[in-house]
């Protein structure tokens, strides 16, 4: 058993060196490897801790090299950009800013990942901001919190981290975290209302700047952009509709992430025209995914690290006498462990790996508290140190102090996915 300081400092080291700019990657082996040997396993005790951390995201890791899959189906096709304007176009100049928080709502939920969800939507909405008058603050608030929301409901590394970490199907994450989901889209469009006039107007160089990967006339149209989503929301959602619906044959359909995902992106594909590229939409699927993947092997070894340690028993004992609810230490998890290293998938990875077993220690459901560290680890994950900043800033052609005036409106609607689940979840317990 290791000591708690030992894996302590082990993860405090991870990081900082993260903070330091040093890939996440060998931050998080360097804190695992130093925890475990200062906190006594030695140096076989510390391969052997190494190696069973790793095992234990292996399955995680099949699953987002899957939605990896989708998610270049989704991008390299145009198929997320042709969702994007339909919508847009749909409900019309009166409510633009809904409109455009949806849009980057629905394309994150389907598979893409956030920061390029922003990038397919952001062209369209510095239009729509240049002839409604909607400053540029405010569009980022709209397409980030609608991201926000989406990207907790979504087959997204971070939504399988989150199941896996607690030993549940990804459809039942995705599931619990809906009503977290629309309270944050609801949240995002008041918000980002309230602050329309607020900061610079889109000038005319921005729509200029604004680049266009894919040519109209190559777009798909919105019945073949919906297909792949749509298979692979059905397929994953069959099992628990059976249970919901008391239809025992449907109950029993147990389909996995791992081969839904690529089956629907192939569908798709084929059903778009574009058969010939799915080896390209591969590539650029699984080109996506290697950093992730990556990351998932940094933090296996550091949560193995921890949870070999006495630091989950001495956590549960110290929140026991200060008498603060347990339940709460799924959200803060999240929260602090997304706000250091300002990812979303970092951070749901670390705070399961290293504190799944304190949280359940205190009698949390293993959905409740996937719920909660999910939704824990949207509110601050837009910190600077993290490329989602910088990619959403360059998308709306913002400076660094500009940027940085989104933080605390996207905190709120972070916050206000976390306490919804929070409060359903956490201490109505309705799951």
């Amino acid at each position: 058993m290791i000591s708690w300081w030992g894996a302590l400092i082990g993860l405090a080291l991870a990081i900082f060196l993260i903070l330091r700019k040093l890939d996440p990657v060998y931050s998080l082996l360097l804190g695992a490897i130093v925890g475990a040997i200062i906190g006594g396993a030695g140096l076989e005790g510390t391969i052997n801790i190494l190696v069973k951390g790793e095992q234990s995201v292996m399955g995680t890791v099949l699953r987002v090299l899957a939605a990896g899959m989708l998610a270049g189906v989704m991008m390299d096709s145009g198929a997320a950009e042709t969702l994007a304007r339909t919508i847009v176009n749909k409900f019309g100049d009166r409510l633009a800013i809904f409109a455009l928080a949806l849009a980057t709502m629905v394309i994150t939920a389907v598979g893409v990942f956030i920061p390029v969800a922003v990038l397919i939507v952001a062209p369209i909405a510095l239009e729509v901001g240049r002839n409604m008058h909607i400053s540029k603050l405010s569009l980022l608030v709209a397409l980030s919190g609608g991201g926000k929301a989406g990207n907790i409901i979504s087959p997204n590394a971070n939504t399988i981290a989150a199941a896996k970490g607690f030993g549940l199907e990804l459809s039942q994450v995705m599931i619990a975290d809906f009503i977290p989901a629309v309270i944050a889209l609801i949240v995002t469009v008041v918000v980002a209302r309230m602050i329309r006039k607020k900061g610079r107007a889109v000038l005319e160089q921005d729509l200029e700047d604004s680049t266009k990967t894919i040519k109209q006339s190559d777009l798909p149209t919105f019945k073949q952009a919906i297909v792949a989503p749509v298979i692979a929301i059905v397929l994953l959602l069959l099992g628990p509709i059976g249970t919901i619906c008391h239809l025992p044959l449907l109950a029993k359909v147990n389909l996995d992430a791992t081969y839904v995902l690529p089956f629907a992106a192939i569908i798709g594909a084929l059903a778009m025209g574009k058969g010939e590229k799915i080896k390209s939409y591969a590539q650029t699927g699984v080109s996506r995914m290697t950093g992730v993947v990556m990351i998932l092997i940094g933090a296996g070894a550091i949560g193995a690290t921890i949870t070999a340690s006495t630091f989950p028993e001495l956590l549960i004992d110290l929140i026991k006498a200060s008498h603060v609810p347990g339940v709460l230490l799924a959200p803060l998890s999240g929260i602090l462990m997304a706000g250091a290293t300002a990812s979303t998938s970092t951070g749901v990875i670390l705070a399961t790996g290293s504190f799944a077993k304190s949280i359940l220690g205190f009698g949390v459901a293993p959905l409740a508290a996937a719920a909660m560290v999910h939704t824990g680890a949207i509110v601050i994950d837009q910190l600077p140190q993290g490329n989602y900043f910088h990619v959403t800033a360059n998308a709306m052609h913002m400076d660094i102090k500009e940027r940085s005036q989104g933080i605390f409106y996207e905190f709120l609607v972070g916050g206000s996915a976390m306490l919804t689940a929070t409060i359903l979840y956490g201490f109505l317990h309705l799951l």
